[in-house]
């Protein structure tokens, strides 16, 4: 799941090096803290916050095939 997430947030922001994804694991639970550049979270969130339900959407899917749940929180 940490892949897919890296894969798809580096191809939306501008600067993909200072992007800073943390896993939290506790349980079946896993809490990606997502940490960008500012002028990046506008990016990521997307229009009326289209683009971060699409990809929380598509965490959920890839963690409920595992078994898990996963949520994603952008820390700013």
């Amino acid at each position: 799941m940490r892949e897919f997430l890296e894969f798809v947030i580096r191809q939306l922001v501008e600067f993909p090096d200072d992007m800073v994804l943390t896993e939290i694991p506790s349980g079946r639970t896993t809490i990606f803290k997502l940490q960008l550049r500012q002028s990046d979270v506008g990016r990521v969130i997307g229009r009326n916050g289209q683009t971060i339900h699409a990809i929380r959407a598509l965490l959920v899917s890839s963690a409920a095939r595992h078994g898990q749940r996963a949520m994603l929180e952008i820390i700013e």
